[in-house]
Protein backbone atom coordinates (compact mmCIF):
# COMPACT_ATOMS: atom_id res chain seq x y z
CA UNK A 1 0.00 0.00 0.00
CA UNK A 2 2.78 2.56 0.98
CA UNK A 3 4.63 1.93 -2.60
CA UNK A 4 0.86 2.61 -4.48
CA UNK A 5 0.87 5.67 -1.85
CA UNK A 6 4.36 6.89 -3.03
CA UNK A 7 4.04 5.81 -7.04
CA UNK A 8 0.92 8.04 -7.08
CA UNK A 9 2.34 10.89 -4.97
CA UNK A 10 5.06 10.88 -7.79
CA UNK A 11 3.02 10.68 -10.68
CA UNK A 12 1.14 13.81 -9.55
CA UNK A 13 4.73 15.70 -8.87
CA UNK A 14 5.87 14.66 -12.67
CA UNK A 15 2.83 16.28 -13.94
CA UNK A 16 3.01 19.30 -11.79
CA UNK A 17 6.33 19.66 -13.19
CA UNK A 18 4.82 20.73 -16.56
CA UNK A 19 2.23 22.90 -15.75
CA UNK A 20 2.99 26.76 -15.44
CA UNK A 21 1.57 29.60 -14.25
CA UNK A 22 1.32 32.30 -17.35
CA UNK A 23 0.68 35.83 -15.94
CA UNK A 24 -1.43 37.85 -18.60
CA UNK A 25 0.88 40.79 -20.67
CA UNK A 26 -1.74 43.26 -21.16
CA UNK A 27 0.85 45.28 -23.60
CA UNK A 28 -0.17 42.00 -25.88
CA UNK A 29 -3.58 41.09 -24.49
CA UNK A 30 -7.58 42.59 -25.23
CA UNK A 31 -10.40 41.88 -23.00
CA UNK A 32 -13.28 42.75 -25.53
CA UNK A 33 -17.28 42.46 -26.27
CA UNK A 34 -19.41 43.17 -29.63
CA UNK A 35 -23.28 44.19 -28.95
CA UNK A 36 -26.09 44.45 -31.27
CA UNK A 37 -27.03 47.82 -31.28
CA UNK A 38 -30.58 49.14 -33.05
CA UNK A 39 -30.43 45.72 -33.98
CA UNK A 40 -28.91 45.95 -37.28
CA UNK A 41 -25.00 47.01 -36.34
CA UNK A 42 -22.25 45.86 -33.78
CA UNK A 43 -20.91 48.12 -31.21
CA UNK A 44 -17.45 46.82 -29.97
CA UNK A 45 -15.44 47.74 -27.12
CA UNK A 46 -12.70 46.66 -24.41
CA UNK A 47 -11.65 47.09 -21.54
CA UNK A 48 -7.95 48.76 -21.08
CA UNK A 49 -7.11 47.66 -17.51
CA UNK A 50 -7.10 43.67 -16.74
CA UNK A 51 -5.01 41.44 -14.72
CA UNK A 52 -4.99 37.41 -14.68
CA UNK A 53 -3.28 34.70 -15.12
CA UNK A 54 -3.50 30.70 -16.27
CA UNK A 55 -1.96 27.37 -16.23
CA UNK A 56 -0.96 25.35 -19.02
CA UNK A 57 0.68 22.15 -18.85
CA UNK A 58 3.21 22.09 -21.01
CA UNK A 59 3.56 18.54 -21.25
CA UNK A 60 -0.49 17.62 -22.38
CA UNK A 61 -1.02 21.09 -23.99
CA UNK A 62 -3.66 21.57 -22.15
CA UNK A 63 -4.95 24.39 -20.35
CA UNK A 64 -5.62 23.63 -16.61
CA UNK A 65 -7.43 26.70 -15.68
CA UNK A 66 -7.88 30.50 -16.04
CA UNK A 67 -8.72 33.63 -13.96
CA UNK A 68 -8.77 37.19 -14.58
CA UNK A 69 -10.33 40.25 -13.82
CA UNK A 70 -11.40 44.05 -15.41
CA UNK A 71 -11.76 47.52 -14.23
CA UNK A 72 -14.93 48.68 -15.31
CA UNK A 73 -14.03 52.11 -15.08
CA UNK A 74 -11.44 51.67 -18.09
CA UNK A 75 -14.04 50.29 -20.43
CA UNK A 76 -13.65 51.72 -24.10
CA UNK A 77 -15.96 51.76 -26.98
CA UNK A 78 -14.50 54.77 -28.81
CA UNK A 79 -17.65 56.76 -27.42
CA UNK A 80 -17.02 59.10 -23.99
CA UNK A 81 -21.18 59.36 -23.57
CA UNK A 82 -21.77 56.26 -24.22
CA UNK A 83 -18.82 54.38 -22.07
CA UNK A 84 -20.44 57.08 -19.06
CA UNK A 85 -23.56 55.17 -19.99
CA UNK A 86 -22.02 51.73 -19.15
CA UNK A 87 -20.30 53.04 -16.13
CA UNK A 88 -23.99 54.43 -14.99
CA UNK A 89 -25.89 52.41 -12.84
CA UNK A 90 -27.95 51.44 -15.94
CA UNK A 91 -25.75 48.66 -16.86
CA UNK A 92 -22.44 47.85 -15.09
CA UNK A 93 -22.80 50.34 -11.51
CA UNK A 94 -19.00 50.99 -11.48
CA UNK A 95 -19.23 52.95 -8.14
CA UNK A 96 -20.61 49.81 -6.51
CA UNK A 97 -19.15 47.27 -8.34
CA UNK A 98 -15.95 48.33 -9.77
CA UNK A 99 -14.92 44.64 -11.08
CA UNK A 100 -15.95 41.66 -13.75
CA UNK A 101 -14.01 38.25 -12.66
CA UNK A 102 -13.55 35.67 -14.81
CA UNK A 103 -12.80 32.13 -13.07
CA UNK A 104 -12.32 29.15 -15.09
CA UNK A 105 -11.98 26.01 -12.97
CA UNK A 106 -12.25 23.16 -16.00
CA UNK A 107 -11.74 22.77 -19.43
CA UNK A 108 -12.43 19.91 -21.40
CA UNK A 109 -10.87 19.94 -25.06
CA UNK A 110 -12.03 23.39 -26.61
CA UNK A 111 -15.08 23.95 -23.83
CA UNK A 112 -14.08 26.02 -20.36
CA UNK A 113 -16.41 25.86 -18.06
CA UNK A 114 -16.62 28.43 -14.59
CA UNK A 115 -18.17 31.45 -13.35
CA UNK A 116 -18.48 34.91 -14.69
CA UNK A 117 -18.87 37.71 -12.07
CA UNK A 118 -20.55 41.11 -13.18
CA UNK A 119 -22.62 43.71 -10.76
CA UNK A 120 -22.20 41.68 -8.38
CA UNK A 121 -24.47 38.70 -10.30
CA UNK A 122 -21.89 35.53 -10.37
CA UNK A 123 -23.20 33.05 -13.22
CA UNK A 124 -21.59 29.90 -14.48
CA UNK A 125 -20.61 30.15 -18.24
CA UNK A 126 -19.34 28.02 -20.67
CA UNK A 127 -16.06 29.01 -23.38
CA UNK A 128 -15.02 28.28 -26.35
CA UNK A 129 -10.84 28.00 -25.53
CA UNK A 130 -8.19 27.57 -27.93
CA UNK A 131 -4.28 28.14 -27.36
CA UNK A 132 -3.50 29.78 -30.37
CA UNK A 133 0.27 29.98 -30.15
CA UNK A 134 3.34 29.41 -27.92
CA UNK A 135 6.93 30.65 -28.21
CA UNK A 136 10.01 32.61 -26.51
CA UNK A 137 10.42 35.66 -26.91
CA UNK A 138 13.59 37.41 -27.85
CA UNK A 139 14.49 38.02 -23.05
CA UNK A 140 13.79 34.16 -23.02
CA UNK A 141 10.77 34.40 -21.68
CA UNK A 142 8.18 31.65 -22.70
CA UNK A 143 5.07 32.65 -23.64
CA UNK A 144 1.58 31.44 -24.73
CA UNK A 145 -1.29 33.10 -26.50
CA UNK A 146 -4.89 31.77 -25.75
CA UNK A 147 -8.47 32.68 -27.35
CA UNK A 148 -11.87 33.04 -25.38
CA UNK A 149 -14.79 33.28 -26.92
CA UNK A 150 -18.40 32.90 -25.52
CA UNK A 151 -21.86 35.10 -25.19
CA UNK A 152 -23.40 35.71 -22.21
CA UNK A 153 -27.16 37.07 -21.78
CA UNK A 154 -26.23 40.26 -20.16
CA UNK A 155 -30.19 40.66 -18.44
CA UNK A 156 -28.54 37.54 -16.03
CA UNK A 157 -26.44 39.76 -14.33
CA UNK A 158 -28.88 42.71 -13.87
CA UNK A 159 -27.81 44.72 -17.18
CA UNK A 160 -31.38 45.29 -17.71
CA UNK A 161 -31.25 48.85 -19.61
CA UNK A 162 -32.83 48.86 -22.73
CA UNK A 163 -35.63 51.01 -25.03
CA UNK A 164 -38.10 49.80 -27.35
CA UNK A 165 -37.82 50.80 -31.07
CA UNK A 166 -41.18 52.44 -32.67
CA UNK A 167 -40.27 49.50 -35.59
CA UNK A 168 -39.89 46.96 -33.15
CA UNK A 169 -37.01 45.34 -31.44
CA UNK A 170 -34.88 46.99 -29.18
CA UNK A 171 -31.98 49.43 -28.96
CA UNK A 172 -29.61 47.12 -27.38
CA UNK A 173 -29.45 43.30 -27.89
CA UNK A 174 -29.52 41.23 -24.75
CA UNK A 175 -26.69 38.59 -26.01
CA UNK A 176 -22.94 40.12 -25.38
CA UNK A 177 -20.23 38.73 -27.27
CA UNK A 178 -17.38 38.32 -25.46
CA UNK A 179 -13.30 38.03 -27.16
CA UNK A 180 -10.52 37.40 -24.59
CA UNK A 181 -7.20 37.57 -26.55
CA UNK A 182 -4.55 36.49 -24.10
CA UNK A 183 -0.52 36.62 -23.94
CA UNK A 184 1.30 35.10 -20.93
CA UNK A 185 4.61 34.89 -19.65
CA UNK A 186 5.49 32.58 -17.77
CA UNK A 187 6.41 32.81 -14.33
CA UNK A 188 9.61 32.36 -13.08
Amino acid sequence: MKLIKVGLASIIAAGALYAGTYNVDPAHSNVGFKVKHLMISNVRGNFEKFAGSFVYDEKTGAIKSVTGTAEVDSINTDNEKRDGHLKSADFFDAANHPKLTLKIEKVEGEKAYGKLTMRGVTKDVVFEIEKTGEAVDPWGNKRVALEIEGEVNRKDFGLNWNKALEAGGVMVSEEVNINLEIQGILEK
